[in-house]
C-alpha cells in the first residue's frame, strides 16, 4: 500500500516548487562570528588574535552575525536570538563562549553545553537545549588553565570547573512553530535543576545585520515599539515590516548595531547607543546605554524572573507580519500551532527513520538530522571587497592584497551552506559539505542537490577548476569526494522516488566536475606517472610531517591515498557516465576515458617497479599500501606507518553490471579490447576479465589477494578493529612508533587514541589514532561493493584471530553496528560519547542529549575535538539506514532461498 504523505513532506513539495517559501526563514544565525577569516582585517593574517571574543560583545561584525539558537532570514537581515544573565556573570550572555585557536591547549574549543534536539527540513519545527550555570560563568579559570595545560593533558571543560555541582543550573529550551513561512511561534522554557529559587533575566533579542556602515549613504533600517507597546516592530527595505510580539510587560531597551569605538580604541563613536548597550544597561546598571526614544537597529525584551526551584517558567513570543493584538497572537491558538508542528514532526521522522530500529536508535538518528538542519548557516564572503576594503572603511593593509585568498577575487559567498560546526568550524569546507549532503539527501534531497551544485557555481569554483577548501586557505586541496556524494544523494533521491532518478541533477553536476577533475590531473600529477601529491588531504596531522608544507630540499611525497582518491574520483564519475549514457549513448566515451584513467591509476599504484619511474605504493612483504618519500638524488623511501593512507585504496571499488554492459556495447568494446591489449595494464589489476557473482565485473585498486591481506590488518583489534570503528593510525604504533629522519630531524608518529600531541596543522584536530565516521562510512560502502562481486566466495576473519569467518557483507554490518554503538546505551547503560563523567551519562537531565562529535577516541569511543560537527558525524544516521536496509534484503534472500528448496 502506497505510504501516507506527511504534513512536513507537502511543505517540503510547495517549498521546491516554490508555491510556499518555507525555508525563508531558519536557523541561519552562526555561533561564532568572531576570530573568523572574514573579520579579519590585520596585515599578518592573526584572526584570532585580531578579533577575540572579549570583542565579540562591542564590535559591529562585518560578514555574519552570531546568538544562541537564533534564527534569520535567509540573507541575515532580520536576526533574532536570545540573550540571558544569572545576575552573577560579569558579561551579557549574548553568544556562546570558547577558547580561540591560540588559547586552547588542542586549539579552538568552545567550552559550553547545548544541544539540537529538534529540526525539520523545512525547519517548520525547531527545538534547542542551553545549559546555563547559575553561578559565574568562569571564563578567566577557563582560559587560563587550559593555558596551563600542555598538548599532552586532555582539554579543561566547563564541567570541570565546578559550576554544575548540586544541579545548580538552568536547562533553557527555545523552540520554535512556523504557522506559516512568515509567522514564527517562539517558546522559552527556562527549567531551574538546582534545589532553590534562583533568579535569570531573558532578553530575548531582535536587531539588523550591519550592512549601513561600510558604504556611504546606506539607509539604516529599525526597529522601534509598537503604538500599544505589544510588539518590537522592525522595518526594512528588503524585508519589509515584521512584529515580536511578546507577553507580560517586559523593559524594551534600545540600541544600534554600530562599533563601541570608545572602549575598543579609545576613540569617541557618533552615538552613545551602540553594540554592548544592553551588557552595560543590565551588568552594570548603566540606564544612559540605552536609547530613550525607543528606536534602534538591535531591541531586546528584559524579562526579570525568578524561577522556583525545580520548577520551570514558560515565556510566548511571535515574530511576524501581522499587527493583530498580542491575545490573539499568543492565546490558544498559538498553543495549538505548537501541537501541530510537534506532532508533524513525529510523523516525519516516524515515517523515514527505519521502523526496525529500537527507540534509541532512532532517537540517535533524530538527534543526528536535528543537529544537521541546525548547523545551517548563512554565509557571507565576497573576496574581492575583503581584500581591498569598503568605501566607508579605512582600506585594509596593503600586504593582505598578496596574502591569504588573494588568488579567489572571484569568490562570492552569500548563501545558506551547511557548517561541519556552526561554533568550532563556522565555514564551509568542502570535503565536510560532501558528506553532509549524503545524510541530507535522506530527508531533503532537494538542499543536499542544491548544495553540491553551489560548490561548483562559478562564483564558487576557481576559474581553473579548483573547488574552494574553506576559508583559511581555500586553495588547499581537500579529498575529491563531490563526484561521489553526488552520486550518493542521485541514488537516495531515486530510491525515494520509486525508481526514477533526477538524471538533470546528475548531467549537471557531472560536466562541472570534469573541470574539476582536469584540475587534478594538470595540478597534482608531478611527475605525469598517474601518481598523486595532493598535500595533507584532509587527513592534517596524520603524517611524520605536514604534507601541505613544502619539503626542506624539494622532496615530493607519492601519497597512497592522494593518489587512491584519484582512482575513487576516476570510478564515480565512470559511474555517473554509465548512469547518464542510459538516456544518451554519447556519453559512453566519456565513460571510456575515465575507465582508461582508472586503468593507468591503479596500475601505477601496483607496479611502479625500481626500474620505471618510482617504487610501487603496495609494499608485498608488508600487505599494506603506503606513502613513498621521493629524495633530491633520486631515492624513493616508502614510509611505513600503518595509517588510514594505506586504507584508503579500498574505496576505489565499482562493480559492473552484465546488463549494464550490454545496452552499452561502444564501452563493454572498449574494455574489452583494454583487457586483451593491454595486459601490462590489467592483467593483476582487480578481476576484469574474469567475472563474479551474478555475472558482474570489478574494477577495484586491490584485487582478491592484496584485499584479504589488508583486511587482516584492518580488522584486527590491536591494530586497526577498535570497539567503535577504524582507527585513523594502527595501535601497532603504540608500542613501535614510526621514525623518519629527515635533513638531521627526526620526526615521529604515535598511535594518539584522543587529542593531538603535536601542534602540526591546526591543534584540535588528530587523525593519528582516533576514529573518523567519514573515512569509516566510506569503508563500509566499500566492503558492501566488494561483496557484489565476491558473494560468499570470499569470507575474511572479523575480527582477525577470533575464528569467526564472515562474508564481506557481513564484515560492513559489524563495523557499522561498531560505529553506531559509539551513541547507544551499553551494557552499562552508558554511551561511550559521553566519555567517563558520571554526571553525562546518569543523570536524566543529560544522558539522552547526544553530542556528535568531530572523531572519537580510538579505544574508548568518547568524543572528541570539535563537539557539534554534526555535518559529517550525521552519517551515523546513513548507517542506521543502510543497516536497515541490507538486513531487509538478507531476510529477502532467506525467503527466496527457503522458497525455492
Amino acid at each position: 500500500a502506497a505510504m501516507k504523505i506527511t504534513t512536513e513532506e507537502l511543505r517540503l513539495k510547495d517549498s521546491d516548487a516554490r508555491t510556499a517559501d518555507w525555508k525563508s526563514w531558519g536557523p541561519y544565525l552562526s555561533e561564532r562570528a568572531w576570530g573568523t577569516v572574514r573579520e579579519d582585517y590585520s596585515a599578518t593574517g592573526e584572526a584570532w588574535d585580531y578579533f577575540p571574543h572579549d570583542h565579540a560583545r562591542s564590535r559591529a561584525y562585518r560578514w555574519n552575525e552570531d546568538g544562541i539558537a537564533g534564527i534569520c532570514d535567509r540573507h541575515q537581515i532580520m536576526c533574532f536570538a536570545l540573550a540571558l544573565w544569572n545576575e552573577h556573570d560579569p558579561i551579557l550572555k549574548e553568544r556562546l563562549f570558547g577558547l580561540g585557536g591560540n588559547e586552547g591547549n588542542h586549539g579552538e574549543d568552545v567550552k559550553e553545553y547545548y544541544f539540537y534536539l529538534d529540526n525539520t527540513p523545512t525547519h517548520s519545527y525547531m527545538k534547542y537545549l542551553y545549559k546555563y550555570p547559575q553561578a559565574a560563568f568562569p571564563y578567566q579559570q577557563l582560559v587560563q588553565e587550559n593555558r596551563r595545560r600542555s598538548k599532552q593533558d586532555p582539554e579543561y571543560e566547563l564541567v570541570d570547573t565546578g559550576v554544575f555541582h548540586d544541579d545548580r543550573y538552568f536547562d533553557v529550551f527555545i523552540e520554535y512553530a512556523k504557522a506559516d513561512p512568515h509567522d514564527l511561534c517562539i517558546q522559552i522554557t527556562v527549567a531551574n535543576r538546582g534545589h532553590e529559587d534562583a533568579p535569570i533575566r531573558l532578553l530575548p533579542t531582535l536587531w539588523f545585520r550591519n550592512t549601513w556602515s561600510w558604504t556611504h549613504g546606506t539607509a539604516r533600517p529599525q526597529v522601534r515599539l509598537s503604538r500599544h507597546r505589544e510588539s518590537l516592530v522592525a522595518e526594512s527595505a528588503e524585508r519589509g515590516e515584521y512584529h515580536l510580539h511578546f507577553e507580560g510587560s517586559p523593559d524594551a531597551i534600545f540600541t544600534d548595531n554600530d562599533t563601541n569605538t570608545q572602549r575598543l580604541f579609545g576613540i569617541p563613536g557618533p552615538s552613545p547607543y551602540v553594540k554592548d548597550a544592553f551588557h552595560h544597561w543590565v551588568v552594570d546598571g548603566d540606564k544612559s546605554a540605552v536609547n530613550p526614544d525607543l528606536l534602534g537597529t538591535k531591541a531586546a525584551l528584559h524579562y526579570q524572573l525568578t524561577v522556583p526551584a525545580r520548577q520551570q517558567i514558560t515565556l510566548k513570543l511571535r515574530h511576524s507580519r501581522s499587527i493583530t493584538p498580542h491575545k490573539e497572537q499568543l492565546g490558544t491558538a498559538f498553543d495549538q500551532i505548537f501541537t501541530d508542528r510537534r506532532r508533524e514532526a513525529d510523523e516525519f521522522y516516524d515515517s523515514i527513520i527505519p521502523a526496525s530500529a529500537d527507540a534509541d536508535t532512532k532517537r540517535i538518528t533524530r538527534q543526528a538530522f536535528a543537529g544537521l538542519l541546525w548547523s545551517k548557516q548563512f554565509y557571507h564572503y565576497v573576496i574581492r571587497e575583503w581584500l581591498h576594503g569598503d568605501p566607508a572603511e579605512p582600506p585594509p593593509p596593503e600586504a593582505r592584497k598578496h596574502g591569504r585568498n588573494s588568488q579567489w577575487t572571484h569568490l562570492y559567498n552569500s548563501d545558506v551552506i551547511s557548517m561541519p560546526d556552526k561554533w568550532e568550524y563556522p565555514w564551509y569546507a568542502a570535503w565536510d559539505l560532501a558528506f553532509h549532503c549524503v545524510a541530507l539527501a535522506r530527508i531533503d534531497p532537494t538542499f543536499a542537490k542544491d548544495q553540491l551544485i553551489l560548490m561548483l557555481r562559478e562564483w564558487y569554483m576557481h576559474p581553473n577548476g579548483q573547488i574552494p577548501a574553506y576559508e583559511w586557505a581555500f586553495g588547499d586541496v581537500n579529498p575529491p569526494v563531490h563526484a561521489w556524494a553526488a552520486l550518493q544523494v542521485y541514488e537516495i533521491d531515486r530510491q525515494q522516488n520509486d525508481g526514477v532518478g533526477d538524471t538533470a541533477f546528475l548531467e549537471r553536476i557531472f560536466h562541472k566536475l570534469l573541470l574539476n577533475f582536469t584540475w587534478w590531473v594538470n595540478r597534482k600529477d608531478a611527475e605525469g606517472q598517474n601518481v598523486f601529491q595532493g598535500g595533507f588531504l584532509g587527513l592534517d596531522n596524520i603524517g611524520p610531517f605536514d604534507r601541505s608544507a613544502m619539503l626542506p630540499y624539494g622532496e615530493r611525497i607519492s601519497q597512497s591515498d592522494g593518489t587512491s582518491w584519484m582512482a575513487m574520483y576516476s570510478l564515480d564519475l565512470l559511474a555517473i557516465a554509465l548512469e547518464l549514457a542510459r538516456q544518451d549513448h554519447n556519453y559512453e566515451d566519456v565513460a571510456s576515458k575515465f575507465w582508461e584513467h582508472f586503468v593507468y591509476i591503479a596500475n601505477a599504484m601496483n607496479h611502479m617497479g625500481p626500474d620505471e619511474v618510482g617504487v610501487s605504493l603496495w609494499d608485498e612483504a608488508d600487505g599494506f599500501f603506503y606513502d613513498v618519500l621521493s629524495l633530491v638524488n633520486g631515492e624513493r623511501i616508502p614510509m611505513k606507518l600503518r595509517s588510514m593512507v594505506g586504507l584508503i585504496p579500498l574505496f576505489a571499488v565499482q562493480t559492473l553490471e552484465p546488463e549494464v554492459l550490454d545496452k552499452m556495447p561502444d564501452f563493454k568494446k572498449r574494455l574489452d579490447w583494454f583487457v586483451d591489449n593491454r595486459p601490462d595494464l590489467t592483467a593483476n589489476m582487480a578481476c576484469m576479465r574474469t567475472t563474479g557473482h551474478r555475472e558482474r565485473r570489478l574494477l577495484a585498486i586491490t584485487w582478491r589477494e592484496q584485499l584479504v591481506r589488508i583486511l587482516h590488518r584492518m580488522l584486527d583489534e590491536q591494530a586497526f578493529f577498535s570497539p567503535y570503528g577504524i582507527r585513523g593510525i594502527s595501535r601497532y604504533h603504540l608500542a613501535h612508533p614510526y621514525m623518519l629522519e629527515l635533513d638531521g630531524k627526526v620526526n615521529a608518529v604515535h598511535y594518539e587514541p584522543a587529542e593531538s600531541q603535536t601542534g602540526l596543522f591546526g591543534g584540535n584536530s588528530n587523525w593519528r589514532g582516533p576514529i573518523w565516521m567519514p573515512v569509516n562510512y566510506l569503508l563500509v560502502q566499500a566492503l558492501r561493493r566488494f561483496h557484489t562481486y565476491f558473494h560468499d566466495s570470499l569470507k575474511v576473519e572479523c575480527p582477525t584471530g577470533s575464528g569467526n569467518f564472515l562474508n564481506l557483507d557481513e564484515v560492513a554490518g559489524v563495523l557499522s553496528e561498531r560505529l553506531i554503538n559509539i551513541f547507544r546505551r551499553n551494557a552499562s547503560g552508558d554511551r561511550p560519547v559521553l566519555g567517563s563523567n558520571t554526571l553525562f551519562q546518569s543523570d536524566p537531565n543529560w544522558r539522552d542529549y547526544i553530542p556528535f562529535h568531530e572523531y572519537f577516541h580510538g579505544d574508548t569511543g568518547a568524543g572528541l575535538g570539535a563537539s557539534h560537527q554534526t555535518g559529517w558525524t550525521a552519517l551515523v544516521a546513513s548507517l542506521v539506514f543502510d543497516l536497515a536496509e541490507d538486513q531487509k534484503l538478507q531476510r529477502a534472500a532467506k525467503f527466496r532461498a527457503g522458497a525455492g528448496a
